[in-house]
């Protein structure tokens, strides 16, 4: 066995390699290729079929969340391992050798799978309404471990207004620790900084290079570190990101025909999918519509099919061109035009919106929500707000942390739909590791167990 780092760079594509000088060099001294993304190319979902080998139609992530039937709720951002059908690939590798072990430092579903050691974020919620930051990890004592060398896990750098490199350093330190210690056959390392500005600012904003050069400095100590230790190391991306100029707000159009109800909480309107005719949940640039009844899924169908920012509108049947048609996909599946993207809003008056609207809680909102990326700019004096906010925190009062803007035109960057002019990418530290110009996101399990075993892995796992 090949001891083998894959390093995932989120957001990264051949139209960024220019701004990233070591990168640029590790692909010219080894192979590199485009990744024919899986639909959509959202985090969750490519992920899983990189390591199962399957479509959202057989793993079943049909993006960052679904609307859960059983429970009349939408859910994202889940974390157990248990939701994604298929053999992973740490348990398709156990079955060739069984000393083959797996580190997974931050990839999703992270939660409860087969891997020997794991890390992810998982923030502790006291009933005082704080949000401290944490990981889950397994082994448990690693969670202290991992503190203890590294502090605290910067959790307001992995998501949020304060988002930056700070986390994806975190993670690239933690990965070596539990190398240096536990030396896994296989490292899932996930390095998110590219995500933030892209979709803060756009992929062609003039700032970009900078965030570009800073993962590029951590690629560089993670890539020598493992090649220092006779690793072969892989740097993939889960999907481009696209310049947008547009927000469609699907729930608001579901609204305005009746299809959509909300009911009132505390003078706030809060979805209620369970008493919706249609409603949908919105992820980057995709969105699944759930219908309640089959007989209007026609006509809520030729509604959807008239605006210009909605590009394709598919039924069931129509869905399984892009691998997509799973039991919980919605009946409807929306993709946008390549320059706009779904926005979860559904009330019509900004006194009427929730109040975890104005906060960054990826886990209440009916929907991804990117606009957690910024402080609302009509905030005068942020800073002294957030301040005031903590100082309450710290007296042991209650609070709400609303900072976050409900100005979707803020957003100028997102992902989802899948274009040919602006792929993920496959590097390898390996020469001759890839020859074709390009490889479906389903062939990325195959190419890493190829790396792992080397070229007859297919008939080591036949002989076991």
């Amino acid at each position: 066995m090949n001891h083998t780092a894959v390093i995932n760079v989120v957001g990264l594509s051949q139209n960024l390699l220019p701004f990233a000088p070591y990168l640029s060099k590790f692909a010219a001294n080894g192979s590199l290729t485009n990744i024919h993304a899986v639909t959509p190319a959202v985090t969750c979902t490519a992920q899983s079929t990189y390591l199962t080998g399957l479509p959202p139609s057989g793993h079943g992530s049909v993006a960052n969340g679904w609307y859960f039937k059983d429970l009349s709720q939408i859910w994202l951002w889940r974390q157990s391992n248990k939701l994604i059908a298929g053999e992973k690939i740490w348990e398709t590798a156990r079955k060739i050798d069984q000393n083959f072990t797996c580190a997974n430092m931050f990839w999703w579903y992270n939660m409860y799978s087969s891997v020997d050691f794991s890390a992810t974020p998982r923030p502790m919620y006291p009933a005082d309404g704080r949000k401290i930051p944490d990981i889950y990890t397994f082994p448990a004592n690693l969670r202290d471990e991992l503190n203890d060398c590294l502090g605290q896990f910067p959790l307001f750098n992995f998501w949020g207004p304060k988002a930056n490199i700070v986390s994806s350093k975190w993670i690239a330190k933690a990965s070596r620790h539990i190398f240096e210690k536990h030396r896994p056959t296989l490292n899932l390392i996930y390095l998110p900084h590219l995500d933030y500005n892209l979709q803060r600012l756009g992929p062609r904003n003039p700032q970009i290079a900078k965030d570009v050069a800073e993962i590029d400095e951590v690629c560089r100590e993670l890539i020598e570190y493992f090649l220092g230790k006779n690793c072969k190391v892989i740097v993939l991306s889960e999907y481009a990101i696209h310049e947008v100029d547009s927000c469609v707000h699907i729930n608001r159009i579901l609204r305005e025909k009746k299809w959509l109800c909300v009911r009132e909480e505390l003078g706030k309107e809060i979805l209620d999918p369970g008493a919706s005719q249609a409603f949908a949940v919105a992820d980057h640039q995709i969105a699944h519509v759930y219908i309640h009844n089959d007989g209007n899924i026609a006509e809520i169908k030729n509604h959807l099919q008239q605006f210009s920012d909605i590009e394709f509108v598919l039924d069931k049947k129509e869905q399984q061109k892009y691998n997509i048609d799973h039991s919980r996909s919605g009946d409807l599946v929306l993709l946008s035009s390549e320059n706009s993207w779904f926005s979860y809003y559904y009330w019509l008056d900004d006194n009427k919106a929730p109040d975890f609207a104005r906060t960054v809680d990826i886990h209440r909102k009916p929907g991804y929500d990117p606009v957690e990326l910024f402080v609302d700019p009509k905030i005068y004096f942020p800073t002294l707000k957030v301040v005031y906010k903590l100082l309450r925190k710290k007296l042991g009062f209650r609070y709400l942390l609303d900072i976050i803007s409900l100005d979707a035109s803020l957003v100028k960057g997102s992902h989802g739909r899948v274009t040919k002019n602006n792929q993920p990418l496959f590097i390898s530290s390996e020469k001759q590791a890839i020859s074709q110009q390009e490889i479906a996101a389903e062939q990325v399990k195959e190419n890493i167990l190829t790396h792992i075993f080397g070229e007859k892995y297919h008939e080591k796992l036949c002989n076991q």
